[in-house]
């Protein structure tokens, strides 16, 4: 799966380290989601998607597998 985070995170003119901190993470764990080097926890990505105003299926679109 493709992380499409960054891209939202730019497009809805947020700070990383502002939505780090409403997800509770700290902004090194959202750097790794977005560059796909790990994933967040279930709960991490529906708060993640509330914080962005998106569902959580917008969060990665699927990649060739």
């Amino acid at each position: 799966m493709k992380s499409k985070i960054g891209e939202i995170i730019e497009k809805k003119g947020y700070k990383k380290k502002y939505v780090a901190e409403q997800v509770g993470v700290s902004a090194n764990q959202l750097s790794n989601w977005i560059v796909g080097k790990n994933y967040p926890t279930v709960d991490k990505a529906f708060k993640l998607a509330e914080v962005l105003g998106v569902n959580i299926e917008e969060l990665y679109e699927k990649g060739q597998s």
